[in-house]
C-alpha cells in the first residue's frame, strides 16, 4: 500500500524531470571546470546523450539508479504498490538503454554512463578527484564503453 495518496503521488512523479537534474548539473560544473566543452541533450546522437563531447566523440549518460536500474545499488528499489506496472517501466528502460548503447557502438560513438549514486560520492573531494580521473582517462583511451 502506497503511504501517499493517488493526487500526491502524481504530484511527486510529475515534478521528476529527465533534463538538467541535479546530479547532471553537478558533473557538468565538473567537467566543465576542468575544460571540458559539450553540447547538451544532443538530438543527433542516439539516445540524445546527457552531454556530448565532440572533441572525443563520447556520450555521457547521467542515469538515475531507480529509473535505469543500477545492479546492486540501494537506490534501485522496487515501489511496493503497482508492481506489475513499475516492473514493465524499468524492463523497458532498460532494454531501451541497451539498444542505444548498441547503436553508439555501431557508430563508433564512446559511451559513458554515470550512476546516480556515483555522482552522490563524488560529492567528497577524494572521491570526486578519483573518479574524475577515471573519465579523463576513459576519454583519453580507445574504450567504447565505461560505467562508473
Amino acid at each position: 500500500m502506497d503511504i501517499k495518496s493517488p493526487e500526491e503521488r502524481s504530484r511527486n512523479m510529475s515534478a521528476i524531470h529527465s533534463k538538467n537534474t541535479r546530479p547532471e548539473i553537478y558533473l557538468r560544473k565538473l567537467l566543465f571546470s576542468r575544460g571540458y566543452r559539450y553540447s547538451l541533450n544532443s538530438d543527433k546522437i542516439p539516445g540524445h546523450p546527457d552531454l556530448f563531447l565532440r572533441k572525443y566523440n563520447t556520450a555521457i549518460f547521467i542515469h538515475g539508479c531507480f529509473w535505469h536500474r543500477h545492479p546492486g545499488c540501494r537506490y534501485a528499489y522496487m515501489p511496493k504498490s503497482r508492481v506489475d506496472f513499475w516492473k514493465k517501466k524499468f524492463e523497458a528502460n532498460v532494454k531501451r538503454d541497451h539498444i542505444v548503447r548498441m547503436e553508439l557502438y555501431e557508430r563508433k560513438i564512446k559511451c559513458l554512463i554515470v550512476w546516480e549514486c556515483v555522482i552522490k560520492k563524488m560529492k567528497k573531494q577524494e572521491e570526486r578527484d578519483i573518479y574524475l580521473d577515471r573519465v579523463e582517462n576513459f576519454l583519453d583511451n580507445v574504450d567504447l564503453f565505461m560505467e562508473l
